[in-house]
């Protein structure tokens, strides 16, 4: 089919990659729009204003670790069939996914509501990092379009400049986004040391 074959070779391309209802990067990493990765339709999308003022970081446990486009389309019809299917949700949870060979993978998009961080789906990027980040740190290129992808909201004014980065285990009893990832994000601008931030914002000890 010459239609598989071109969507194949545009999914394999080191350059940037979107469609017609999404965003596109004029640098790599490439990105992946819900079209590329076959997502199913949202039952309902529910938008908010920004700027966007938290940055949530995620992994997802299971399904693992994924290194190749096909690997991470599958891992993304995986969360999308348990967030929908299981869990009854509107959609996959997250924003965005990043798989391990760099790529960011469109889940609900900016300014959507989510479902990854109760009290804070309709304020923040959820962003996943496909995988069991626990013992083990995330390879340089998932890092390094993680940060791409969130520098890339601030840029367009999507995501607040002052916006302030935190993991899911600071707003909800869990471990993610794993020990080793957690870790890595106290190193990166914007994080913040806080727990329960809305609570506090609000004079909620």
């Amino acid at each position: 089919c010459v239609v598989l074959v071109v969507q194949v070779a545009i999914l394999m391309s080191p350059f940037c990659l979107c469609d017609v209802n999404s965003f596109c990067f004029s640098d790599p990493p490439p990105y992946v729009g819900r079209n590329f990765w076959h997502a199913k339709p949202a039952k309902l999308v529910e938008r908010f204003a920004g700027p966007i003022p938290y940055v949530i970081i995620h992994h997802s446990y299971q399904p693992a670790a994924c290194y190749t486009g096909p690997q991470c389309i599958e891992a993304m019809q995986q969360m999308q069939a348990m967030h929908q299917d299981v869990r009854s949700w509107n959609d996959i949870g997250y924003s965005f996914a990043v798989g391990g060979e760099g790529r960011i993978y469109e889940g609900r998009g900016f300014n959507v509501v989510g479902a990854h961080a109760p009290r804070y789906n309709d304020k923040s990027v959820g962003i996943c990092l496909i995988g069991d980040w626990v013992s083990e740190l995330p390879p340089k290129n998932m890092l390094a379009a993680t940060k791409t992808l969130i520098e890339y909201g601030v840029r367009n004014g999507i995501i607040a400049s002052n916006y302030t980065l935190i993991g899911h285990r600071q707003v909800r009893s869990t471990e993610c986004p794993g020990d080793r990832l957690f870790e890595e994000i106290k190193t990166w601008p914007h994080f913040s040391p806080m727990t329960d931030i809305i609570d506090q914002q609000n004079g909620v000890s």
